[in-house]
């Protein structure tokens, strides 16, 4: 098995694209005050290399993203092959951007897809936030087959 370093998402984007959008849960681990991690399980949804998360703002994972904006996502719907995703979360504030995301998550496809109204009534709710996650890192993993890995040119 061999480790191939991509360098550029797009020599990995429909293979990382294809398996998030089919297994669509994943587990986002976030950094507490202690330096420990902490998982939840959460439903991003990718545009190109950008992901986005409707959630609820005033929440465990904000005060965490508030001290160390570093996430980690691991999608394992088959476990041979998981992809991560290591990225920085930030939240986005204005209302046409979280309108772009609503419109994605409304429009996409079920199992991707579903109607944000349904657990936020609308997309001016004061409790729903918009994670935009940036990866600086991408790993789309084949046990005993070669591995594609993107990192962010620093």
């Amino acid at each position: 098995m061999e480790t191939i370093n991509v360098n550029d998402f797009s020599d990995l984007e429909e293979e990382f694209l294809a398996r998030v959008n089919k297994i669509v849960w994943c587990n986002v681990a976030t950094i507490d005050r202690k330096g420990r991690p902490r998982s939840r399980v959460l439903h991003p949804i990718w545009e190109g290399s950008t992901g986005w998360i409707l959630t609820w703002r005033n929440t465990l994972k904000a005060k965490h993203i508030a001290q160390n904006p570093h996430i980690s996502l691991a999608y394992v719907g088959e476990p041979l092959k998981p992809v991560y995703a290591d990225c920085t979360a930030e939240w986005i504030d204005d209302l046409e951007t979280k309108q772009h995301a609503w419109d994605m998550f409304k429009a996409a496809p079920e199992p991707l897809g579903f109607d944000p109204a349904l657990i936020f009534e609308t997309v001016d709710h004061p409790n729903l936030g918009l994670l935009k996650l940036t990866p600086w890192r991408l790993e789309v993993y084949t046990i005993a087959v070669d591995t594609k890995i993107w990192r962010q040119a620093v």
